[in-house]
This record gives structure tokens, C-alpha cells and sequence, in this order.
């Protein structure tokens, strides 16, 4: 005999573990004395513990795992229960290859997202027409978020995989100085999906002449700071901004694609000589 102490030391276990398996009912301790209420383990108990460790490491649980300790489980109770086990760790396993598969993908991804803090770049360029599916709605400010949530959540209800871009269009000031704004959020689409009262699938007009800056910006604020800077730079070239388009950002990644408090994004002010 042993006492816990001492078996705590052969078996591997600490002292608050052979308690909490004796509370279990997994493994009791051979004698007790009533007086002093020591514990007492025998040395065959070793393969108890030996056996709990192997149940452990196939995933059982120690709850999962007490009716192979009892004397008279019979063979197909043991087969069942391996079988229940087998099953879970499946599912488990199909699981985590799922989150692989997912990992693997934003690692992918990733090779095409710009990092750190690129130097702003201003161009002119075209852009074309895309079919988007659209809210429009005039919001405060704040509510930006929403409606991009919103029109996120019902592109995936009509089986769109999650866009990796999303667009706004200010269609008043988008420097943010009104509290309600006129916002239209947009989301590319892959296939005609329905409308319905709140959510319009339309086509997005072709801009013939757009000056683009990308930069990065704070996906958690509700206007776009960068907008000054881009309009000094169209007076400076003697551009002129059109007033019969809404100026646009594009967000250039997916929401579980931000890293950091940034994330790439496009700004395109029209300017005059757009087609009407």
C-alpha cells in the first residue's frame, strides 16, 4: 500500500487529480483509515491509471470513459460506445478540416492583399459597369455599418459566397458633415439574385473618367477622410468633379479580411465627361 502522496509520485498524477477521480468514481482508493482519513493505494492500481491515460488519449472523456472500468461491461456496450466515439472524432475531424481549408484560403488571399501603409496613389482611370445588388437608404452616419451588414447577410441568404469587395456611393456629401446621410451600399454579384422591397439588383453604371486615389482607411469610421485630398488634386490638374454621379469607395477585401485597424480601399470622385 501507498499512500497518495506517494502514489501521486508513481502514477504521474498529481494529489487533486486522484481526489477528483475518486470523487468520480474511477479510481478509489484501496483503504481509507477512518481515523485519519488517509488514502491508501495498492501498486496493481497502476494499471488503472495506465488504462484511464489511454482512454484519455483517444479523446474520451473521463464521464465517456468510466463504463470500461466497470467488471462486467459486456462486448457490445464496448462496441457501441467506441463506435459513438468513433463518429464524434469524424465530425471533429471534418471540423478542423474545414478551419484548415479556411485558413488555407486567407493565406491565399492574402497574397493579394497590399500590406503595411502603401504610398497613396492618385490616377485617372475608367471604370466599368458591374451588377450589384444595392440598398439605399438616408441613415445617420453611423448606421453605415449596418447596411453593409445588411446587404452582406442578404447576398448570402441567395447562396453569394462573401464578396470581396464592397462598394458605397455618397450620394450627398460624403465628407461627413451632415448627420444623415444619403448612403447606397452596393455588393458585387455573381448572378441574378431577386429583389425585393429593400434590396434592388441593378447594374452600376460605367464611369468613363474617374480620379481614383487608394489608401488605406478606417473601416470603423462613417465618412472618408481622404476626399479632400483627392478633390485638391483634381482643382490642381484643372479637372472638374461631376455632380450627376455619386462619388464611390470601394472596400478592396472582404470583412474577415481586415488585418489591423485598416483596410485597402479604393475612392473614385466622377468627373465631368461621364456619359449622362
Amino acid at each position: 500500500m501507498m499512500k497518495i502522496s506517494a502514489f501521486a509520485k508513481v502514477s504521474g498524477l498529481s494529489i487533486k487529480a486522484l481526489r477528483y477521480y475518486d470523487e468520480l468514481g474511477l479510481l478509489k482508493p484501496a483503504h481509507v483509515d477512518e481515523q485519519s482519513g488517509y488514502r491508501y493505494y495498492a501498486e496493481e492500481q497502476l494499471l488503472t491509471v495506465k488504462r484511464i491515460a489511454a482512454y484519455k488519449e483517444q479523446g474520451f472523456t473521463l464521464e465517456q470513459l468510466k463504463p470500461f472500468l466497470e467488471e462486467n461491461i459486456r462486448a457490445d456496450a464496448v462496441r457501441d460506445k467506441l463506435s459513438e466515439k468513433m463518429k464524434e472524432l469524424q465530425e471533429t475531424v471534418r471540423s478542423l478540416q474545414l478551419q484548415l481549408d479556411e485558413v488555407n484560403s486567407r493565406m491565399s488571399r492574402l497574397e493579394h492583399i497590399e500590406t503595411g501603409d502603401p504610398a497613396e496613389s492618385i490616377r485617372i482611370r475608367k471604370v466599368p459597369s458591374q451588377r450589384v445588388a444595392s440598398i439605399r437608404d438616408q441613415v445617420p452616419r453611423s448606421q453605415l455599418c449596418i447596411l453593409l451588414d445588411e446587404i452582406t447577410k442578404y447576398a448570402a441568404l441567395q447562396g453569394e459566397e462573401e464578396a470581396g469587395q464592397l462598394i458605397i456611393l455618397w450620394h450627398d456629401d460624403a465628407g461627413g458633415n451632415a448627420d444623415v446621410a444619403d448612403i447606397e451600399v452596393a455588393l458585387p454579384i455573381t448572378r441574378d439574385i431577386p429583389s425585393n422591397g429593400r434590396v434592388r439588383v441593378n447594374v452600376l453604371r460605367e464611369l468613363q473618367t474617374a480620379a481614383s486615389l487608394l489608401h488605406h482607411c478606417d473601416p470603423y469610421g462613417y465618412s472618408c477622410p481622404v476626399i479632400p485630398e483627392l478633390t485638391a488634386w483634381i482643382l490642381s490638374q484643372g479637372l472638374v468633379q461631376t455632380d450627376r454621379e455619386p462619388i464611390r469607395e470601394i472596400y478592396l477585401t472582404s470583412d474577415k479580411d481586415i488585418y489591423g485597424r485598416k483596410r485597402p480601399a479604393e475612392l473614385l470622385i466622377p468627373l465631368l465627361g461621364n456619359a449622362e
